[in-house]
């Protein structure tokens, strides 16, 4: 129960280990910004999010932690891109606004939508040129921790990503090898699992150090530490296909690219071979 309202009476469901679970103003605000997505016409222009006073501060207070960590941290080709796209660090910025960046020439754009889609279908939209983003933010009482991919993941980690060339080329060739084949099951799951591994969980070697590349490293305090202590393992594409993975968990393990320039070759030639 959410102070008396059954889970049942909400657009938008959360289990109830859920931070938000009994917060009933946080369900209303989780269905309100829902209704955007469902009501969202593709090809329009993404209406805003009526973000909080509250929301915006924890933005600010999840960036105010994982910048510095980023600078050291983080890979090469993400600190540019990042910089490059300027999310600003006041408030949380509105899908729209960040489409209007990265569509000149850059390849995907930010599509909303109200939760949790099916990998597959995620990766088909990506073959299209289309990042299907949630606009909800994490629960306020645990900032750096959401059991679901909100906002802020979905543009710390991955929409600062897509103004880099390296990176739109990944994204998209996991999408076009997606709809290649899009019912061979085994092939799909091959897929998911190296793009958890890589674009949500990669490390590449810099300077004898693993630096993340991978979103959910990326816009994760306690995982992006975490991931410097390993295990590590070098990325080895066949293995990563074949390694389960837990959403609920820290990773139990991460896959070190050589350089970027050998994940930016091997990945799309991999993908290619399936």
């Amino acid at each position: 129960m959410s102070q008396g309202a059954s889970p049942r009476s909400h657009l938008v469901e959360l289990d109830q280990d859920h931070p938000g679970f009994r917060d009933r103003t946080y369900r209303q605000r989780r269905d309100t910004i829902a209704q955007i997505a469902h009501g969202y016409v593709e090809g329009h222009e993404v209406p805003a999010a009526p973000y909080t006073p509250e929301e915006d501060r924890v933005w600010r207070e999840v960036l105010d932690v994982l910048l510095p960590l980023h600078a050291d941290l983080a890979a090469t080709p993400y600190l540019v891109a990042y910089k490059k796209l300027a999310l600003p660090a006041d408030r949380i910025p509105q899908l729209a606004e960040v489409n209007r960046d990265l569509r000149p020439g850059h390849g995907i754009s930010m599509m909303p939508v109200a939760g949790l889609v099916s990998p597959a279908v995620f990766l088909t939209y990506l073959s299209r040129g289309i990042f299907l983003s949630t606009q909800y933010v994490r629960h306020h009482s645990k900032p750096f921790y959401t059991p679901e991919p909100d906002v802020i993941h979905e543009l710390i980690g991955h929409a600062s990503t897509f103004v880099d060339e390296g990176f739109v080329r990944l994204s998209r060739a996991f999408g076009d090898a997606m709809v290649a084949q899009p019912d061979d099951e085994a092939r799909a799951l091959k897929l998911i699992r190296a793009y958890w591994y890589t674009l949500e969980f990669g490390l590449v070697e810099e300077a004898g150090r693993p630096k993340a590349y991978g979103a959910g490293l990326l816009s994760s305090v306690g995982e992006l530490q975490r991931s410097q202590q390993g295990p590590h393992r070098p990325l080895d594409l066949d293995e990563v296909g074949a390694t389960p993975f837990d959403p609920t968990d820290y990773q139990s393990v991460y896959f070190v690219a050589r350089s970027w320039d050998s994940l930016l070759e091997e990945v799309p030639q991999w993908l290619a071979s399936l």
